[in-house]
């Protein structure tokens, strides 16, 4: 029987650890602050923004959201992360993907300072990954993590093929996952013929937001998948493996909604709470 890898559950876990953890250090005097930032209003960030606020005020981490118009250029938006940078009351910067085509997304996470990098996407942070090295880490990695301990899903010597190469997902992924023994193939918008890799392995993450990419087809039995695609069809929200017609062939399945997405919010601010002890012990 195929076990459905829920993640509500565990974020709920995550969310009343957080609790506590703040409450430690608002007793020591330290009060966990995260800014974020957005350039225009796209719906759908504007939503997700919603939520890391109000997930944010449940634990007791102060939330500060700048909104700039989509006009802002470049060296302004340099200008205010520096200024954050520089700011001791400021613990974690968020700078909400994605931006306008006039801003250079990587000159960005290569502003924002390391120890203040919550979304974990400054190559710094990123180096140590690879390095084993860092405790600071992109979400939705994070989150990924979080499930995979929870459920105790085996990955030593697993064939594990991650299906997207981001620096969100995809690359800082494998390097955890390595770390753990996984054999890692990374496939990406380029790669030849997807299916005869897909049915080689044991363990698929899919981060590439293309509705039904993977289907039963593309799977030997006992697969575990690990969907992180969100995408909008015909106003439903689903990921990019076919949930039902996989459901059947896998040994485990995560579902969207309700399987990654609900951890990606909560280890964020499980980051902040990291970045914030960090600096801490660092003055």
């Amino acid at each position: 029987m195929v076990t459905i890898l829920e993640g509500r559950t565990l974020a709920t876990q995550i969310k009343n650890k957080i609790k506590k953890e703040v409450i430690q250090l608002k007793e020591n005097g330290v009060v966990p602050t995260i800014c974020v930032i957005q350039v225009g209003e796209d719906p759908a960030s504007t939503i997700y923004l919603r939520k890391k606020k109000e997930f944010a005020q449940s634990v007791g981490i102060k939330e500060i959201s700048l909104r700039f118009s989509q006009e802002i250029t470049q060296q302004e938006l340099i200008d205010k992360i520096k200024e954050l940078n520089a700011d001791a009351a400021i613990n974690a910067i968020m700078v909400q993907l994605p931006l306008p085509q006039q801003i250079d997304e990587q000159a960005i996470f290569e502003t924002i300072a390391p120890q203040k990098d919550v979304d974990g996407f400054h190559p710094y942070n990123q180096g140590k990954l690879w390095q084993g090295d860092s405790q600071i880490m992109p979400a939705t990695v994070r989150g990924i993590l979080s499930l995979i301990d929870s459920y105790e899903l085996d990955l030593v010597g697993k064939n594990t093929l991650i299906i997207g190469r981001s620096v969100i997902v995809g690359k800082p992924l494998a390097s955890q996952l390595l770390a753990r023994d996984a054999t890692v193939t990374i496939a990406h918008s380029k790669t030849q013929d997807l299916s005869a890799i897909t049915k080689k392995a044991d363990i698929i993450v899919s981060d590439v937001g293309q509705a039904n990419l993977i289907t039963s087809k593309m799977l030997k039995q006992g697969v575990v998948l690990l969907d992180v695609g969100i995408n909008r069809v015909n106003g439903r929200v689903v990921g990019d493996v076919a949930f039902e017609d996989c459901k059947v062939k896998a040994s485990a399945i995560t579902p969207v909604p309700g399987g990654i997405g609900p951890l990606t919010v909560a280890s964020l601010m499980e980051q902040v709470v990291i970045l914030t002890r960090i600096q801490k012990d660092d003055r």
